[in-house]
């Protein structure tokens, strides 16, 4: 039986970049803005975050901006964020601190859903083997190498597990080497699986096309990913979450309301 209580989608910044980042060999030439989301999950036994978007400090700070957000690597820039944005902010609406999260899970380690771990250092932070191994190798410039080489409490895992009763970590490598996403099965409701980037828009799953950013350019496993997150969601009833599709993000309960 799920023990998970509550489901909060956070949106944490917003981005402006070119479409086909998102979408494998289409959108070219056409800008979307996507939101940065986190996932609060307050089950009976402690509260799980899912993801945690960027580090501020990157963004704000100018230095640090032309730095980590280098034209020539990053032609669309900076994401767009505000102070209100950060982590703290969207826990102290709820009486909470960054030390009342107990997990971290973070999908996969870009600087758009890893940045933010200086914010709730404090945690166990569940991350795949294969994930760490490849951020840190340097192939992939959307890491940012200081987002996750601080004093972290890592708990590095390998497959799919139980992160709580009702919280299952699947495995949807492709986007990155360890991508993961995460199962919620809600007190009521049909059950909940946050896609993460293995599928950014309602289109990726729907057309079943590839992120736009494949990990070695593994075309293939993006799409085998997408296709057995479908499978699960038509076998289990669920609802598929697609991670950086703003129009899907509208038609969630907006915080501080909350899923359940």
């Amino acid at each position: 039986m799920t023990q998970v209580l509550k489901l909060w989608p956070l949106l944490t910044a917003t981005h402006r970049y070119d479409k086909s980042i998102s979408t494998r060999h289409r959108g070219q030439g056409e800008i979307i803005e996507a939101p940065i989301l986190a996932y609060l999950i307050e089950t009976r036994n402690g509260r799980i975050l899912y993801d945690v978007g960027c580090d501020y400090r990157k963004i704000e700070n100018p230095a640090l901006r032309d730095h980590y957000y280098d034209p020539a690597t990053f032609a669309f820039g900076a994401p767009e964020m505000r102070e209100e944005q950060r982590l703290p902010h969207h826990l102290a609406r709820l009486g909470l601190a960054a030390a009342d999260v107990d997990v971290v899970f973070v999908g996969h380690l870009h600087f758009d859903h890893a940045g933010g771990l200086c914010e709730v250092c404090g945690s166990d932070i569940h991350v795949q083997y294969e994930e760490l191994e490849a951020a840190r190798s340097g192939q992939d410039p959307a890491y940012f190498a200081d987002d996750f080489t601080g004093n972290y409490k890592w708990k590095v895992m390998r497959g799919e597990y139980d992160v709580a009763p009702g919280v299952r970590a699947i495995s949807s490598p492709g986007h990155t080497a360890g991508h993961m996403s995460l199962w919620i099965e809600l007190p009521k409701g049909a059950p909940v699986i946050l896609c993460g980037d293995a599928a950014d828009l309602q289109e990726n799953l729907r057309d079943e096309v590839a992120p736009g950013i494949c990990w070695h350019d593994r075309e293939d496993q993006a799409l085998d990913s997408i296709r057995k997150l479908k499978s699960i969601a038509a076998r289990e009833k669920a609802e598929l979450w697609p991670n950086h599709d703003i129009a899907f993000w509208r038609t969630l309960r907006q915080f501080p309301a909350f899923h359940v």
